[in-house]
């Protein structure tokens, strides 16, 4: 992508994101995981890795293209992707990789299409027994995890009125099931943010304060000052929505920038993050309530840390991205940087068992321990290349580690047994 193409108190407790039903303890069944914040509840991994890296356990040549990663539930894999000149949401066995079965986005009149790389951009949602999955055209889809029968689908654009084309690299959010409700964000002068029955696929609100454009994150859920609230970054700006009418809470605009705003925000305690890239960086807010008044005060400005597609991990206070010069470790509440490092240059992560797994846009993938004393690295090799960025986040589920280059999914055994 370029310029050119909670804890509050020891009572209220503030998460980042919905635990979606059902998921066994080492399933990743959404975007950035259980709790939707790019951590891994594994233990018991490799904690260095042979030089030529871990084993194979089975590779596939049939996901389609697509920028879209994995998610993982209940035995099944799921993602999406081009297959055969449509815009496919795909099942497969999560012990051989064997496709179990493929359905195509009723919604989707042809597959989705970009200069910058074809497909589905964003992740999976897995929610018990059903699942939603978001196209790049603004197709949204409904289907039982088990069998891909269609239980509902819409179009963002067309029946949520999300404007007249999707943004400029395509839809890229990964709906977030909270409740009886699924998040979605199409933009638009109905209400950026919509809040649909997650059975039905009816609207139950829409943020009718905020009109922005939809771009590229992905929203988080957390209870902040005692009040649910949807998080989301939009074209504009942060925003906070309450949870319940989507109404605007809070908003901070200093880490949006105008070309692509796409790291999902880190929400701890009274404290939210956000970060972009193209110059910006990232921005800390304190949210302070006074009476039925939300306020968001900004703690500090670390230009340094300006991620761009790769996601932001907090583990013991410290926070770990790629930003400016590689990856950086910083302190969460102060913005000091502890240390950076080139490492695999630009790309995304995620964590498992006290280490970052980063995988490098120009594909290599890296085992990096999660401390703030010094960089450390426990491993590398390259993974296979495309013709285009791997985008697509490496997800660590039930001991194996899943990465995706259009394509084709190779799976490793990182489970040390």
């Amino acid at each position: 992508m370029n310029r050119l193409s909670l804890l509050t108190t020891f009572l209220i407790v503030s998460t980042a994101a919905v635990i979606v039903s059902a998921a066994k303890p080492g399933d990743y069944p959404q975007w950035r995981g259980p709790n939707r914040d790019g951590k891994s509840a594994e233990t018991g991994l490799l904690k260095e890795w042979p030089e030529d890296g871990p084993a194979v356990v089975w590779k596939v040549d049939n996901v389609g293209a697509a920028y879209s990663a994995v998610s993982v539930a209940d035995g099944r894999v799921f993602t999406q992707g081009n297959v055969d000149g449509e815009s496919r949401i795909l099942c497969l066995n999560e012990k051989d990789g064997k496709l179990l079965w493929s359905v195509k986005h009723p919604k989707s009149s042809r597959e989705y299409k970009h200069g910058s790389g074809n497909g589905a951009r964003g992740t999976v949602t897995v929610d018990d027994k059903l699942l939603y999955a978001e196209n790049g055209d603004g197709s949204l889809t409904c289907l039982e995890a088990g069998t891909g029968k269609v239980v509902w689908s819409l179009h963002l654009l067309d029946d949520l009125n999300g404007g007249k084309r999707p943004p400029g690299w395509g839809f890229c959010e990964s709906p977030l099931v909270d409740g009886d409700k699924l998040i979605v964000t199409p933009g638009g002068a109905d209400g950026a943010v919509a809040a649909l029955n997650k059975l039905t696929g009816e609207v139950i609100w829409r943020s009718t304060d905020v009109k922005d454009r939809a771009h590229y994150s992905s929203a988080i859920v957390a209870v902040v000052q005692g009040v649910r609230q949807c998080i989301q970054f939009t074209s504009k700006r942060v925003v906070g929505l309450d949870a319940k009418t989507g109404d605007l809470l809070w908003d901070y605009s200093k880490s949006a920038n105008g070309t692509a705003n796409v790291c999902t925000p880190i929400c701890s305690g009274d404290y939210v993050f956000t970060s972009s890239a193209y110059g910006t960086g990232g921005g800390l807010v304190k949210l302070s309530l006074d009476g039925d008044k939300f306020t968001a005060e900004e703690v500090y400005f670390e230009r340094s840390m300006a991620n761009h597609h790769g996601g932001i991990v907090m583990v013991d206070g410290m926070m770990y991205g790629f930003g400016s010069g590689g990856l950086i470790c910083m302190d969460f509440k102060t913005g000091d940087i502890a240390w950076r490092n080139r490492s695999v240059r630009k790309g995304s992560l995620c964590f498992a068992d006290g280490h970052l797994y980063c995988l490098g846009e120009r594909n290599e993938m890296a085992l990096v321990e999660s401390t703030a004393k010094e960089y450390v690295e426990k491993g590398r090799f390259p993974t296979l290349k495309s013709n285009k960025p791997s985008w697509a986040h490496p997800v660590v589920a039930n001991g194996r580690l899943y990465i995706r280059d259009q394509g084709t999914l190779v799976v490793y055994d990182v489970s040390g047994k």
